[in-house]
């Protein structure tokens, strides 16, 4: 029997999804941009990409750079730090492999989720509520909101 019976090992990584750390930095991102009302068609030409790039920078797909991180911080203007808070401690805590990438899989938890607080509805439902000037206008719509909140939670079906 030859030595060669071992496997070949290769350098590319298993399609496991989305890295947890990635995902939380493109969640901030789209965060930002969100908030900012900017489109990602406006952020690929502030940064040199086009808005499929941004697209999968946003759903932690692909990897962003140090130098393309620091443009974004720039843009968006947000301090660098801005991209990494409010991240989970599973998620921060991640074992990483020989290559310093997070491990996705049992020792991980489930998939990341990112923070509600990032989904597309909450994010133009802020920005909705920060265009409306009247403040007596704004009070009442969040007591709408609460008013709603009880009723849905006390209805059983």
């Amino acid at each position: 029997m030859s030595n060669n019976t071992k496997p070949k090992q290769t350098r590319g990584r298993k399609k496991q999804g989305a890295n947890p750390i990635d995902a939380h930095v493109g969640a901030r991102i789209r965060l930002r941009r969100t908030l900012l009302g900017m489109s990602q068609q406006k952020l690929g030409e502030a940064i040199g990409l086009t808005f499929q790039q941004v697209q999968k920078y946003e759903r932690g797909a692909n990897r962003i750079s140090a130098s393309r991180l620091f443009y974004l911080t720039r843009v968006l203007d947000v301090p660098l730090s801005f991209f990494f808070d409010d991240m989970p401690s599973h998620v921060a805590a991640a074992p990483v492999d020989e290559d310093g990438a997070a491990v996705i899989g049992e020792h991980s938890g489930s998939a990341y989720e990112p923070d509600p607080m990032v989904k597309r509805e909450t994010l133009e439902l802020v920005r909705a509520y920060y265009t409306i000037s009247d403040l007596s206008v704004r009070r009442s719509l969040i007591d709408l909101a609460k008013a709603l909140t009880r009723l849905s939670s006390s209805d059983p079906g």
